[in-house]
């Protein structure tokens, strides 16, 4: 999939290394809800023989890179819980650091958004984002999400409950704007 300034592409082993720092940055583990570590070789088995089929594993991750710098990976966009049958599935997008700021994780959102609604014939994407992470909301909600719900003390961080947005984004919603 490629956009004016990303493009979407599976993981190859040379994305190894850069994946390996980006899923063990504690910094991520907040928003990932992952709380320990990722040898380098449970990253490597990852991309070298992870059944790339939504049908079959039930998840998607996708790189997300730089159309101006020889498709440098910025960062990784994922399908999860993939449900073909009620035609939904949970969507979460990382775009590294010094990356951020710079239109790719809209434009990559979008991208996604449109394969899941033409490819995959998806009803609907759902989003968790905590309160705090104005910046993900205001990605969300600009690609049309909308909060449709508040999860109460739904994640443990920092020695506290922390509520979640739980947004949706329904096709239904997009064709009548």
């Amino acid at each position: 999939m490629k956009g004016k300034i990303v493009s979407l592409r599976a993981p190859e082993p040379s994305d190894i290394d850069i994946l390996y720092v980006w899923e063990n940055d504690p910094a991520v583990w907040r928003v990932s809800n992952s709380i320990t570590p990722y040898s380098r070789y449970d990253i490597e088995q990852f991309v070298l023989t992870a059944n790339h089929d939504i049908f079959a594993v039930r998840q998607l991750r996708l790189m997300i890179t730089d159309n101006n710098r020889n498709q440098e990976p910025v960062g990784t966009i994922d399908l999860f819980d993939y449900d073909p049958m009620h035609r939904r599935a949970g969507i979460g997008i990382l775009i590294t650091g010094s990356e951020r700021g710079k239109g790719f994780a809209s434009e990559a959102l979008s991208l996604l958004c449109n394969y899941c609604f033409t490819t995959l014939n998806l009803h609907q994407l759902y989003c968790h984002i905590n309160p705090d992470n104005k910046a993900s909301f205001h990605l969300f909600e600009k690609a049309g999400f909308e909060i449709n719900g508040t999860c109460k003390d739904w994640t443990w961080w920092d020695n506290q409950w922390n509520d979640a947005y739980f947004m949706q984004l329904i096709t239904s919603k997009i064709s009548k704007s």
